[in-house]
């Protein structure tokens, strides 16, 4: 069985890791999912829609026509970036997080 190594994005600050995204691929042409992490207490305002728009500007995610994304149930900072960057967003509680699938616009101004 191959083996893939799993990107990892950082969202950090003098040297704290403030949040985190893993990618992997989901077995379906176009599609790539994404595991989204924050730190517990305070972050710095705009920490949770950082790391939603580094997640969108990975080269994994930017050439797929999908993102299902896997984020804590309550943030809705996170929910509301996709909403505002990608099409046909829906959100489904799993448990303690939601899925949230949606169609990735390419890269350009709007992100």
């Amino acid at each position: 069985m191959a083996h893939f190594e799993r990107p990892t994005i950082l969202i950090e600050t003098e040297g704290r890791t403030l949040a985190t995204a893993e990618l992997h691929p989901t077995g379906t042409a176009g599609v790539v999912h994404s595991d989204l992490h924050v730190e517990s207490g305070h972050l710095p305002v705009g920490t949770r829609a950082r790391l939603v728009d580094a997640v969108l500007a990975h080269p994994d995610v930017d050439h797929a026509d999908r993102l299902v994304a896997t984020m804590p149930l309550g943030d809705t900072e996170m929910l509301a970036r996709v909403r505002e960057c990608c099409a046909d967003v829906e959100a489904h509680a799993a448990g303690a997080t939601k899925l949230v699938e949606a169609r990735v616009h390419r890269a350009g101004p709007a992100h």
